[in-house]
């Protein structure tokens, strides 16, 4: 009785060492947070940087731009890193939209003043310019930019970095981006291609919604796709492969700005945050920005089986109804859906936005508006989705489908270019 006690003992243990699974972000079973073949260790930019380029900085003036997503692995900021190196001179910040400590809410302008941490001057480039000033890069010898991206083309971060990129140009300054992964991967590229007739600091270059490039793709993309003539170097990732979303990377997620709090909130971001150029919520202001949607004048239970009825691929819509503490509808009981991705590699996030924007015009004409056109008869919905036409598409009663098919051919064009900065494989 013993020994078949002892071989039970055994075989539980066995079996719970080689049956463990680790929940994806669903809580099905998938792959560890993290896990990477041996072999192939994990490297961030600024991780390269420091042990194998130091070259780039050692002994020079360094001005750093970069936000509270500047950290390695280990969560360590960039700003102290350096700034505690002996062999590393950092001279100056340079804050994008949100700040360099990211306090700063979205279209908050920031001025200048002195980082409380470090003593250091830190230069708005989300105040009076968005582009360095040559007094700003007074006795700079080399100017490094180190901030997550979120893979959307109106999160303005990637413009921050190509105005630098100018300047850097224009002062004979080397500018050095620190890779970091495209947190929704790098494979799948989704929605229409920017018409430059709409640029805006939330769309600058002729690139789709999502974009599925790197910062430092996009960094050499800009700057011989645009003319910019940067001396750029690409400080590039080791052990990132395009397949992988964030999760996949064994990164704790920073938040990039403060209504990107998570992994999820990135994955719906393409699509839901069209909604900003209308007077419905994108939950600003919510514990889930961009997975809400709402108004008071919607019928949740309504909208969500309307969403639902179009068997999207990847995603369920479930009916919520919220408060928000500020932006639209603050303090207002708002009803709506919340954006349940339940396949990340299936759900598309472009076409689930535009079907959202179309389906609550339809279902409330006379309550739904757009936000207001400018003097030139744009909106700021056309500034997100970078033409009138969608905006005019809907209006006139388009279908999703054909709205898709019309955008497709320039797609088609910007991947032939696209492809031939993918650093990655």
């Amino acid at each position: 009785m013993k020994k078949w006690l002892m071989l039970a003992v055994v075989l539980m243990m066995t079996w719970s060492t080689f049956s463990v699974v680790f929940a994806d972000h669903n809580g099905n079973p998938g792959k560890q947070k993290g896990h990477h073949k041996k072999g192939e260790p994990f490297k961030l930019g600024v991780e390269v940087l420091l042990d194998e380029e130091k070259e780039l900085i050692e002994g020079k003036n360094v001005g750093l731009i970069t936000n509270p997503t500047g950290v390695d692995q280990n969560l360590n900021s960039i700003v102290d890193l350096l700034h505690n190196d002996e062999d590393v001179n950092l001279t100056a910040l340079y804050g994008p939209e949100h700040g360099v400590r990211g306090s700063a809410q979205a279209g908050e302008y920031v001025e200048f003043y002195t980082d409380e941490e470090t003593g250091l001057p830190v230069y708005s480039l989300y105040g009076k310019t968005r582009k360095p000033t040559p007094d700003m890069l007074e006795d700079i010898d080399v100017l490094l930019f180190d901030i997550q991206d979120v893979g959307t083309r109106f999160y303005t971060y990637i413009y921050t970095m190509a105005y630098a990129m100018e300047a850097a140009q224009e002062n004979d300054i080397p500018f050095v981006v620190l890779d970091r992964p495209n947190p929704l991967g790098g494979e799948k590229v989704e929605g229409p291609v920017l018409n430059e007739d709409y640029k805006s600091f939330v769309g600058n270059y002729p690139i789709p919604l999502r974009h599925g490039m790197t910062v430092g793709e996009l960094a050499k993309f800009f700057n011989n796709e645009f003319e910019i003539g940067a001396d750029l170097t690409v400080v590039e990732m080791q052990g990132w492969k395009r397949s992988m979303d964030y999760d996949e990377t064994g990164l704790e997620f920073v938040a990039p700005s403060p209504n990107m709090p998570t992994v999820d909130t990135a994955f719906v971001y393409p699509g839901a945050a069209l909604i900003e150029g209308t007077n419905v919520s994108e939950g600003r202001g919510t514990t889930r920005p961009f997975e809400l949607i709402g108004a008071p004048f919607i019928n949740s239970t309504d909208l969500a089986a309307e969403m639902n009825a179009f068997n999207l691929p990847g995603v369920r819509f479930r009916a919520a109804s919220f408060t928000p503490s500020f932006s639209k509808h603050a303090g207002k009981l708002t009803h709506g859906v919340q954006i349940h991705v339940i396949d990340r590699e299936e759900f598309n996030a472009v076409e689930t936005g535009v079907y959202l924007v179309k389906t609550i015009h339809d279902m409330y004409p006379e309550d739904f508006e757009f936000r207001a056109e400018n003097s030139a008869g744009v909106s700021f919905f056309d500034l997100l989705v970078g033409n009138g036409w969608i905006r005019e598409a809907i209006e006139n009663g388009e279908s999703v489908e054909n709205m898709k098919d019309r955008w497709e051919d320039d797609l088609k064009d910007f991947n032939k270019v696209r492809k031939h900065y993918l650093l990655y494989k």
